[in-house]
């Protein structure tokens, strides 16, 4: 194969016409090529948004290089691999398709953060090609496929570490530490917090394919669709079914895996309900901007709520994002957040590692010490080269199951039927909590001038799932249509296998 100019002669022309499907080895000006070395070689997917991350991150280390790239957009393409080159001053290679990334033989492991439909395969790819993974959150765009991940990384004996870089920040080790510790009694119940802007993506559809994206290989497992039923290409894919998984598979499952954590439990919840909706505009995302999600587990139960509305209409013209609702018995504090409620008090934790403790009354205690922990990054590579699983902080099962709960949220969601506030209330009476909470989730949307005395508010069913097997079960005539929803119809070639 003929490799490209360098780019003092590459165009975007030639870049389109060799990121189509042909592995691009540039050499940057004032750049090395290197040899085989004991440094580990990474090859990271998807590099428009969070992948700028991933870039950043290895290229800091010591005893690694990222020495190939791949993203389905030439254009994209071409700016990381310029900057990935300039900043290791080694050249990087540049692929369009991952499996020609993997074939290539020039990386040891394989990092992606490609959009959600992807995730899944992606890990597989790279481990079915004899390379470690990570593999951004959610893992997986359905409950099945990550299970999958898992079986994989084990029968192939693979390092898989997951996205949920909050396993990493000490100040919450130290807080779940504190918690399962008794210090403040018995847990009562978890509750996740995922209260983060989310305008209108607009109406009407009909977005363009930025021109030379290999469209194909964007959609991957996911069906093509045509025309595009958003306007806006690339992250407005997080609000479709077909490729993302709402802002609680987004943004909220990080939260979701703090308040598993807390609760210390190891398998999906048995009994999962969610109330909400896509309220207080009208848009062609499908997903809910609101949403109530009990995973009833036996323990505590773990409550999870999603608010993309600001705290009142008014807001939504000015200073949306400034406006957001704030934690219960934390006022002025991020809602991005965990909060437990245990029996001696009270533990809030955000997404940036702040912790806050305060007793009954709501005086403030002395927060537990932080537990001395590494980066993310720098934990599996340093899983990659120790070759203990238990080394990783975020182990591709922990991420699976926190993001099986996401998905199963979603599950009743979508197999739920619009209700008015009162039909709502009168189903879920004989749960105080859960009443509770839908009360506040009422009152949030009424300030936004959402009617809820119609029947404009989803409510879904409490589906039962069997926390070994990951299948829903006991639920009659809706068991078919949730385990349905727990997997996908696979376009090939873009098939994830069932592993034995």
């Amino acid at each position: 194969m003929k490799t490209p100019e360098s780019p003092s002669t590459l165009d975007r022309r030639k870049v389109l016409k060799y990121g189509a499907g042909f592995g691009l080895a540039l050499a940057w000006p004032n750049s090395k090529v290197l040899g085989a070395n004991d440094d580990i070689r990474v090859g990271i997917i998807g590099v428009n948004g969070r992948g700028k991350s991933h870039m950043s991150a290895y290229g800091k280390m010591k005893g690694v290089r990222v020495t190939a790239l791949c993203d389905a957009d030439p254009d994209v393409l071409y700016a990381r691999v310029g900057k990935m080159s300039e900043d290791q001053g080694i050249g990087v290679a540049g692929f369009a398709d991952m499996r020609e990334m993997f074939d290539s033989g020039d990386i040891d492991v394989m990092s992606t953060a490609t959009p959600n439909h992807w995730h899944t395969l992606a890990g597989v790819w790279a481990m079915q090609a004899g390379k470690d993974a990570y593999v951004e959150k959610p893992v997986s765009h359905n409950v099945w496929e990550g299970r999958q991940l898992v079986k994989l990384s084990r029968k192939l004996d693979r390092i898989c570490q997951g996205g949920t870089q909050s396993r990493s920040m000490g100040s919450i080790q130290g807080a779940v530490n504190f918690v399962q510790e008794g210090k403040l009694g018995k847990i009562k119940y978890v509750k996740g917090m995922c209260y983060k802007p989310r305008a209108s993506i607009g109406k009407g559809g009909g977005g363009e394919i930025p021109d030379g994206l290999d469209y194909n290989l964007w959609c991957g497992p996911a069906k093509q669709e045509a025309p595009l039923g958003r306007q806006r290409f690339h992250y407005d894919w997080h609000w479709f079914y077909e490729y993302g998984n709402g802002d609680m598979g987004n943004q909220g499952i990080h939260q979701m895996d703090v308040a598993r954590w807390y609760l210390g439990e190891d398998k999906i919840a048995p009994r999962t309900m969610s109330i909400g909706g896509r309220l207080g505009y009208d848009d062609d995302g499908e997903t809910p901007n609101t949403q109530l999600v009990i995973h009833d587990y036996e323990k505590a139960p773990l409550i999870f709520e999603t608010r993309g509305l600001p705290s009142a209409k008014k807001y939504q013209e000015d200073n949306w994002g400034k406006n957001m609702n704030q934690p219960d018995h934390f006022p002025g504090e991020s809602g991005i957040s965990v909060v437990v409620f245990c029996e001696g008090g009270m533990v809030y934790t955000n997404a940036g590692g702040k912790v806050i403790v305060k007793d009954n009354d709501g005086k403030v205690m002395d927060s537990p010490e932080p537990v001395e922990m590494e980066d993310i990054f720098d934990n599996f590579i340093g899983a990659v080269r120790s070759r203990k699983r238990e080394d990783q902080y975020a182990e591709c099962e922990e991420t699976h199951i926190s993001s099986a709960l996401c998905h199963t949220g979603q599950i009743s969601h979508r197999l739920g039927a619009l209700k008015s506030q009162g039909e709502i209330l009168e189903q879920i009476k004989g749960d105080a909590l859960l009443s509770e909470r839908f009360e506040s989730m009422a009152d949030h949307l009424k300030k936004n001038g959402v009617d809820v005395e119609s029947p404009s508010v989803v409510l879904g069913p409490m589906l039962k799932f069997n926390p070994d097997s990951e299948w829903a079960e006991g639920n009659g005539d809706l068991d078919k249509p949730a385990n349905r929803l727990a997997t996908r119809e696979y376009r090939a070639p873009f098939i994830v296998p069932k592993v034995i």
